[in-house]
């Protein structure tokens, strides 16, 4: 479980980075980089559910 913890916590660095560059208001730059947090986790949970029933032998 602990590649999922460095997962969240990239994503959380990422989404960070990525809200404080963004521009618009700081609601705004929030709501992008809750976004972003939301995006990086689904699109790994997506990936490693679809990689799962992939034979790799």
């Amino acid at each position: 479980m602990r590649h999922v913890l460095w997962m969240v916590v990239f994503a959380g660095l990422t989404a960070v980075v990525f809200g404080v560059v963004a521009k618009g208001t700081d609601r705004h730059r929030l709501i992008y980089g809750l976004k972003v947090f939301g995006e990086f986790l689904g699109v790994a949970f997506i990936l490693g559910w679809i990689l799962y029933f992939l034979p790799y032998r």
